[in-house]
């Protein structure tokens, strides 16, 4: 069961990429911001592992990067809409954009550009290499612990 393995695996690994999204978005201008996306790919791969943990024997490296990808489906998908909503919400407040100076904040906008047009293509990209990331995940460990 694939699919129940990669939703399950999913919605917990929602919470865990939920909590990290939150701390992104408040973090200070400055380099730590592209720290935590690194700290998201290796939470995408948990995610994949995790799926393939709770895959039913005989464990195959397909079925893991099924589940695996399934699961980071879920999780990349809920965690970008809601990053998306808080980020929405920070620049209608004036608080500007993770990992942006105010005066980087000010020269998008003074060439008429919408900074939350960045984030819609950022949820899509995230759901994919999520996806991908936790499919990797699922197939190594299932591979590794087939039995």
């Amino acid at each position: 069961m694939a699919g129940k393995a990669g939703l399950k695996a999913g919605l917990i690994g929602t919470v865990v990429l939920l909590v990290v999204t939150v701390i992104n978005q408040f973090l200070p201008p400055g380099g730590l911001v592209y720290v935590v996306c690194g700290v998201d790919m290796l939470i995408y791969v948990g995610i994949g592992v995790l799926a393939g943990l709770f895959l039913a024997m005989p464990r195959t490296p397909g079925k893991g990067a099924g589940a695996g990808a399934i699961a980071g489906l879920i999780s990349g998908t809920i965690s970008g809409v809601i990053g998306y909503v808080i980020m929405s919400i920070r620049l209608a407040r004036g608080l500007g954009y993770p990992g942006l100076d105010p005066q980087q904040m000010q020269q998008l906008t003074e060439m008429g550009m919408d900074p939350k047009m960045f984030a819609i293509p950022g949820v899509i990209c995230g759901m994919a290499i999520g996806s991908g990331l936790a499919a990797s995940g699922g197939a190594i460990f299932a591979a590794v612990k087939s039995d």
